[in-house]
């Protein structure tokens, strides 16, 4: 039942995050739902700078502008990034990187859910692509500032958002074949739980091979957001989706809590590499989730594969 209501929680934002003064936090996906209420809560700690990473300048102004009406203080600034383009994210990180001489937290928080079928603008499965290949190259080329962030002693962070639905992936586990393909002979929800996987084997990874950096991966809850809003190549899956949503789910402010918790924690309560379910637990490594021979396999494949687009 923790896939959809959670265990109790006792993390309040408001006074058990500590202090973020000296810190700079990069949120992708943060003009909306999980993001934008991560974003305000790590806001109201005095950050030095919080970047919003998001495609929509637009959307981007006015979720700044909202947070700035509850938080008057918080420096936020847009970051331009479509995770869907490697193009966009290279540019992304070159300006970040040419602005910054520190990075203490990555919220890897953007994602897509059961859009149509189709390939990234770089020829990956839709959500493979933006999902797990998007986030996975952003904190690539950003690993240099993180290591030297922990190299000062200081509490670096990389916190990726998977899911529950990592269950509905092939049972194989990640079809490093077929990932140049639309996927269209397993379903969307399982194209999504694939992508998810990816995220999880990524964490575990990152922790095991730059130890200096805490990287954990989780899976929020079921939120009520508007991620369903890429189902429009299926109307009926989307109105049972919404539908079960409605009935079965928490809200954004409660969905947001196990990410900020990875996020400012006592380092000594998370867990390097770990997969945390609602609420700050760490789920039991019963399954393909934990066969850290496939996370080599993939972060191999991955590097190959950035390599072939000039990282």
């Amino acid at each position: 039942m923790s896939f959809l209501f959670g265990k109790s929680h006792s993390f309040d934002p408001r006074k058990d995050i500590p202090s973020l003064s000296g810190r700079v936090i990069l949120v992708t996906g943060g003009n909306n739902g999980l993001g934008k209420e991560t974003i305000k809560q790590l806001a109201a700690h005095n950050p030095t700078k919080i970047y919003m990473g998001a495609r929509s300048v637009k959307k981007a102004e006015e979720a700044i502008l909202d947070i700035k009406r509850e938080v008057p203080s918080a420096e936020i600034l847009f970051l331009d990034i479509d995770l869907a383009s490697f193009a966009s994210i290279k540019r992304a990180a070159e300006i970040f990187l040419s602005t910054n001489d520190r990075l203490d937290i990555l919220i890897n928080n953007a994602g897509i859910f059961a859009p149509p079928p189709g390939l990234t603008k770089d020829g990956y499965e839709a959500q493979f692509g933006t999902n797990y290949m998007g986030s996975a190259l952003l904190t690539r080329l950003l690993l240099p500032i993180l290591t030297k962030t922990a190299d000062t002693r200081a509490d670096v962070r990389i916190v990726n958002i998977s899911s529950e639905i990592y269950r509905n992936a092939p049972k194989t586990g990640i079809l490093l074949t077929q990932v140049k393909t639309p996927l269209t002979e397993i379903s969307t929800v399982a194209r999504y739980g694939h992508s998810k996987l990816a995220n999880i084997y990524f964490a575990r990874s990152c922790a095991k091979k730059f130890p200096s950096i805490k990287s954990v991966s989780l899976h929020p809850g079921l939120v009520r957001t508007n991620i369903a809003g890429g189902m429009t190549a299926n109307p009926v899956l989307s109105f049972i989706f919404r539908l079960f949503s409605s009935v079965a789910s928490v809200d954004v402010p409660t969905g947001a809590l196990n990410q900020l918790w990875a996020s400012t924690a006592d380092s000594a309560e998370v867990k390097n590499g770990a997969y945390y379910i609602p609420f700050f637990k760490e789920a039991k490594r019963t399954g393909i989730e934990s066969d850290m021979d496939k996370a080599e396999e993939l972060w191999q494949w991955t590097e190959r594969e950035f390599k072939e687009h000039g990282f």
